[in-house]
């Protein structure tokens, strides 16, 4: 790969928000990064500040901005945001449309007034943005376009899946307060049958929170935790060992985790709401259970019951979601935001500054 301008006017070079892929790295940007690259006349750069400083692109596509602007320390913190403020002008006035997938509805909590500043600098300075589910609310004043998120069952592919065991519930993925796994633990002790299990496993936020789920498990022994990150090895063995996937997000928009279990052949519970309303729909109701208002027993109990009729092979119909399709529909998007921001000045809201 080189910085040189594209070759012919057909040919995109598209720079990503995320530096080259690690072992950690979130396997939707993985298979994003690959969908795109394999569409013809396309290529796809990953992200470093030397190279988005100095090199030469056609769109930006930016998926959690928080990142760009934040640090471990105040100092990192602050030269990063030095670095925003002058990528975003650099985009200005080379005319280089941002592209926004909106994972999140909401600004982080707990982030900076400079840190708000930017990332709402750059959402004024976004042409185009990534819907994920009809239910994200479409921005006005920008273009859109709605791509789904995309299954995860080639990535999982490449290791054994093991078989189900009877009665086990499952949690898996990082563990924050507003995933609502302290209200799972305290829900599954008045589940009835010493036969059933519930293992939760990933790694707490917090200390706190951590010592907190520990207590909890204390009280069942039918419980059991396993607080570290979950390599995709590891979370193919807790999710296909599962007869249920439970997901108790107090908050719940767009959720990896529900396709991550669905890829692997494991019906999941969920709260009720519309966007799992939707998928429920698309994928059937044997394998998205939905329960309203607290997480209690009974769900459990009804889920775990629904989950036991199906087969241990079954696999619910994710091919709406295959990423050839997803890789052509982000390529037609950037096009669009490219066609658009090139072809008239840039007016308004994109002369903002922070």
């Amino acid at each position: 790969m080189t910085d040189a301008a594209p070759e012919h006017a057909s040919r995109l070079v598209v720079q990503q928000s995320f530096p080259r892929p690690r072992p950690t790295t979130n396997p939707y940007l993985v298979m994003l990064r690959d969908a795109v690259g394999a569409v013809p006349g396309v290529e796809v750069r990953t992200f470093d500040w030397k190279g988005v400083l100095l090199g030469r692109y056609d769109v930006f596509h930016v998926h959690w901005p928080e990142i760009l602007v934040s640090g471990q320390s105040p100092l990192k913190a602050l030269v990063r945001q030095a670095l925003t403020v002058a990528l975003v002008t650099k985009l200005r006035l080379t005319r280089t449309p941002i592209v926004r997938t909106e994972h999140n509805l909401e600004l982080p909590s707990g982030i900076s007034r400079r840190e708000r500043v930017l990332l709402r600098w750059i959402e004024r300075r976004t042409a185009l943005w990534v819907r994920l589910n009809d239910e994200t609310p479409e921005h006005a004043d920008a273009l859109g376009a709605l791509i789904p998120h995309g299954h995860y069952v080639d990535w999982f592919a490449r290791w054994p899946w093991p078989s189900r065991e009877a009665g086990r519930v499952s949690y898996f993925g990082f563990i924050r307060r507003y995933k609502g796994v302290d209200g799972l633990l305290r829900a599954f002790r008045d589940v009835r049958g010493d036969d059933r299990r519930l293992h939760a496993a990933g790694k707490p936020s917090t200390p706190e929170l951590a010592h907190g789920l520990e207590r909890l498990a204390a009280d069942d022994p039918r419980v059991s935790l396993d607080l570290r990150f979950l390599d995709d090895e590891a979370l193919i063995d807790v999710v296909r060992r599962a007869e249920l996937v439970v997901l108790p997000y107090r908050e719940m928009h767009n959720s990896g985790g529900v396709l991550t279990a669905l890829s692997l052949g494991r019906p999941v519970l969920v709260p009720a709401n519309e966007v799992n309303a939707r998928l429920a729909d698309e994928v059937g109701a044997d394998w998205v259970r939905q329960y309203a208002d607290d997480l209690g027993a009974e769900d459990v109990e009804h889920a775990l019951d629904a989950a036991s009729r199906l087969d241990d092979d079954a696999r619910p119909d994710l091919s709406a979601r295959d990423w050839d399709r997803a890789g052509e529909a982000h390529v037609a998007a950037y096009r669009r935001a490219i066609a658009a921001t090139r072809g008239r000045r840039l007016v308004g809201r994109r002369r903002a500054r922070p």
